[in-house]
């Protein structure tokens, strides 16, 4: 899945990570514990490259990170904060898009793991997939 347009003519690749023990939990309960982060890197794409004569891989330039958290306590949910270079962190206002597609469309507590072949089929055997999410499977097929 791509969360951000292709950027001025070229692609960009993400990677989302997640600590050990979050992912562990998931796969045991089949949602995300408290004080889970997801960490989003963006990497642009390059085209051409030693043997490479097609195709896409990713390139070596950060292009930006951003970081999901679920915090019941301090955050009332998850929430979303962008990273602008060396500063710290800021909150992405809950006004943001990012918010209500997340909250619409995730298959699994506020994440996308439909986009995610590892991680679809646990939700579906623990039963943690969101009603939304159903309900727009079973539109689509």
């Amino acid at each position: 899945m791509a969360y951000s347009p292709m950027a001025m003519g070229h692609h960009m690749f993400d990677n989302v990570f997640v600590e050990p023990g979050a992912y562990k939990a998931f796969l045991a309960t089949g949602t995300w514990p408290d004080k889970t982060m997801l960490v989003l890197e963006v990497r642009g794409a390059q085209d051409k490259g030693s043997i490479n004569k097609s195709g896409h891989y990713q390139g070596t330039e950060v292009m930006g990170r951003e970081v999901h958290v679920k915090d019941t306590a301090h955050l009332e949910g998850w929430a979303f904060f962008g990273f602008d270079g060396t500063k710290p962190a800021k909150m992405t206002p809950r006004t943001a898009d990012c918010y209500s597609c997340h909250r619409d469309h995730a298959a699994v507590d506020n994440t996308f793991v439909q986009f995610y072949p590892t991680l679809l089929p646990i939700a579906t055997a623990k039963g943690t997939l969101s009603a939304a999410y159903k309900a727009e499977e079973a539109a689509r097929n």
